[in-house]
């Protein structure tokens, strides 16, 4: 939709001047603690199956920053990374991906290559929207890396039961977005972000 995107456009421009003193200070902290380089680059896959390089401030050292299951708690993950996990300041660059037309504010998070190949019949309909920042999943999971931290085999945990119910979440956005949805899933973005018990932790 027109409108949707001329949203987007005006939104991620309004955000990336609000916090671009936070985005300064994340840069300089994550540099000043682990060098280079200070944004995270990671293949995902979005509308209409084109990838394209999401933007993620790094939260790890640099020679962990591969991997594509983020599990919280261990040691790959600075002390900066950390705290920008916990706030979701990391994904901030991504108003930029919103910007260039990847990513929308609101849609499907982008999912890695591989994970989407496994389940290329569902994305099918998925990724005739754009994907997002932020979403019903990203709210319901908010606590993920925890979620997967408890288990035996986080990357089993991942695909077998949490990735199916967050295509699940994405395939009803698609059938239900509107404007007023949109809305409602920044708002409790909001939300959760400030007020992290607010929505509970997901099991």
């Amino acid at each position: 939709m027109l409108l949707k995107r001329c949203v987007d456009i005006a939104l991620s421009f309004l955000m990336l001047l609000l916090l671009s003193p936070l985005l300064v200070l994340s840069a300089v902290l994550v540099w000043a603690e682990s060098g280079s380089p200070v944004l995270f680059r990671q293949e995902r896959v979005g509308r209409n199956f084109r990838t394209f390089q999401i933007l993620k401030f790094r939260t790890m050292q640099v020679q962990s920053a591969g991997q594509q299951v983020r599990i919280g708690g261990g040691r790959r993950v600075t002390k900066v990374g950390r705290l920008l996990r916990l706030t979701k300041i990391d994904e901030f660059p991504q108003f930029w991906n919103v910007v260039r037309g990847d990513m929308s504010v609101v849609g499907p998070r982008p999912e890695v290559p591989e994970y989407v190949e496994i389940f290329k019949d569902r994305y099918r309909n998925i990724l005739e929207v754009r994907p997002g920042i932020t979403d019903l999943a990203s709210i319901r999971y908010r606590n993920e890396e925890a979620i997967l931290a408890r288990s035996q085999d986080p990357l089993r945990e991942y695909m077998e039961y949490i990735l199916p119910i967050k295509l699940d979440l994405a395939e009803e956005y698609v059938r239900k977005q509107s404007v007023l949805s949109d809305l409602s899933i920044i708002v409790q973005t909001a939300v959760a972000t400030l007020f992290p018990t607010a929505f509970g932790q997901d099991e």
